[in-house]
């Protein structure tokens, strides 16, 4: 495992992260009607969610797991790799399906849920990237 590919990553997801907290308005309302900080929320949750299954990736590839089959799967097989607790993998799944309607468009995104994930949802980003520093 590259530990400065790991680190990397961990920072950019700290700044995807960073971005999302400073743009979060503090209602709702407001971010239903503000195009921009939409598309700044939208896009800085899509890659924390996309940088941790790329970290995952890389960890996994350095073990004896076979590769994941679906991103979903890489946060099980962390949790099966005692890197993540189950808490964990389960936020980091959910948060993959949330990735999966906002870049393909299976769906409308419902506002009122990107504004939740941006408001009470960070502290999982933040306890998966606790989980992969201790690694490093």
């Amino acid at each position: 495992m590259d530990k400065q590919v790991i680190n990397e990553k961990l920072e950019s997801l700290r700044r995807a992260l960073k971005r999302v907290a400073d743009k979060c308005p503090d209602e709702l309302t407001q971010f239903q009607t503000d195009i921009d900080t939409q598309d700044i929320i939208v896009l800085n949750l899509t890659r924390a969610i996309q940088l941790c299954v790329d970290i995952g990736a890389h960890i996994i590839a350095a073990s004896n797991e076979i590769a994941p089959s679906t991103m979903g799967d890489t946060f099980d097989i962390l949790k099966k790799l005692d890197i993540i607790n189950s808490e964990t993998s389960s936020s980091m799944k959910k948060a993959v399906g949330f990735r999966n309607v906002a870049v393909h468009g299976y769906d409308k995104l419902d506002l009122a849920i990107v504004y939740a994930i941006a408001n009470s949802k960070l502290q999982d980003f933040k306890q998966f990237a606790i989980a992969v520093t201790n690694l490093t």
